[in-house]
């Protein structure tokens, strides 16, 4: 415990260095804008492979040749324990985000060896690399709502009992308690954020909160005619990735390391997402959708609604994103991409006719607004 408070203490006298696994994905982007902001020197783990996939952080891009990047990207690899040893040693975090992961819940069922190994055992190296290295860093690892499955109690908080319904949820429960044990067995400042469901335009258009406002974008384009979903029953408490990355940052600016839950405390149904993101585009979605049995998973979640209180109170975290904007923001990002795709950067500066119909554009400054790093 002295250990970590001295540590701490050494922080603040020199620059802060964060690394980043994941940083391509959703969380991963957000979470370097952040820390960029807050002066961070910032490194991302990227795999290796045949084409980039940094679509989301090429507004961050510094040349590598610049004399003084503040965001680097680095090759490794989650389920290569080298890889990470060597990364560890060279760049010396504060602060580790361990934000990768095999995330996709239903593609979970169809890969679940490799989601074991990436999602959970990579916490494991991860975590045995951090002791081998001899740092001693502060650890954030991405714990996920889908660990509570089929709940115990409504709301779900800190202390509700988990049990989950996916190789995914398996594999993030194993990242928790293994984190949890690094933390007592090591001494390690190490926490967990069970994080609910969050969104963005940023979000991967497999995803059925990307897909649906997409998908009602692609129609009242033109461009698509149908939708293909499964369960519309299930509910979800969804926020806004932009809001969620800060409560990351304070988990790691505590003295002591806990685990928080990152919610709303508000539930949806699939269909309050599609009323919503359908009527941003003024259609109805029931003449649109169709149900698709091979989106169904195996076994179903049907309710996830968190207890964000000890987050709240201990924290100062309150997400500032409402669900209504929150989809109507992601609609109008997807109109704004689709336009400017199909029909050029014209789209963009006003009301233009687009496939025989007429159709608002958005500007970017419109939907920056809404994001918290503006204010």
């Amino acid at each position: 415990m002295n250990r970590r408070k001295k540590q701490s203490k050494k922080e603040t006298t020199r620059e802060r260095v964060a690394l980043i696994t994941g940083i391509t994905g959703q969380d991963g982007s957000y979470l370097a804008e952040f820390l960029l902001q807050k002066g961070y020197r910032v490194f991302g783990l990227m795999r290796r492979s045949s084409s980039f996939n940094t679509a989301r952080i090429n507004h961050l891009y510094q040349d590598p040749h610049d004399p003084d990047p503040r965001l680097q990207l680095v090759y490794g690899d989650l389920n290569d324990a080298s890889s990470l040893n060597k990364i560890l040693r060279s760049i010396r975090p504060d602060e580790i985000y361990n934000l990768g992961a095999q995330s996709h819940v239903r593609v979970s069922f169809d890969v679940p060896e490799y989601t074991a190994e990436i999602t959970g055992v990579g916490t494991l190296r991860l975590l045995e690399a951090i002791r081998d290295s001899g740092i001693h860093p502060k650890f954030y690892q991405a714990s996920s709502s889908e660990m509570f499955g089929k709940v115990q109690a409504i709301p779900q908080n800190e202390t509700t009992p988990f049990y989950p319904r996916s190789p995914y949820g398996v594999a993030k429960v194993y990242s928790y308690w293994i984190t949890v044990n690094y933390r007592e067995s090591y001494n390690m400042f190490a926490c967990n954020g069970i994080l609910f469901n969050h969104e963005s335009p940023r979000r991967g258009e497999t995803f059925v909160s990307r897909k649906i406002t997409k998908g009602a974008a692609r129609i009242k384009l033109g461009i698509q005619q149908e939708l293909f979903l499964g369960n519309l029953e299930s509910r979800r408490d969804w926020g806004f990735a932009g809001d969620y990355v800060e409560a990351m940052w304070l988990m790691l600016q505590q003295e002591e390391p806990e685990d928080f839950v990152i919610a709303t405390g508000k539930h949806y149904s699939i269909t309050d997402l599609l009323d919503i993101a359908f009527e941003e585009v003024s259609l109805n979605w029931k003449d649109y959708v169709r149900i698709d049995s091979r989106y169904y998973r195996p076994a179903e979640v049907d309710l996830l609604v968190g207890d964000s209180g000890k987050a709240r109170k201990k924290l100062g975290w309150e997400p500032r994103i409402s669900f209504n904007d929150l989809i109507r923001m992601m609609v109008k990002a997807d109109l704004e991409e689709e336009i400017q795709k199909n029909h050029g950067t014209q789209g963009l500066l006003g009301d233009k006719p687009f496939g025989g119909k007429w159709v608002p554009a958005y500007s970017g400054a419109e939907l920056e607004s809404v994001s918290p790093f503006s204010r």
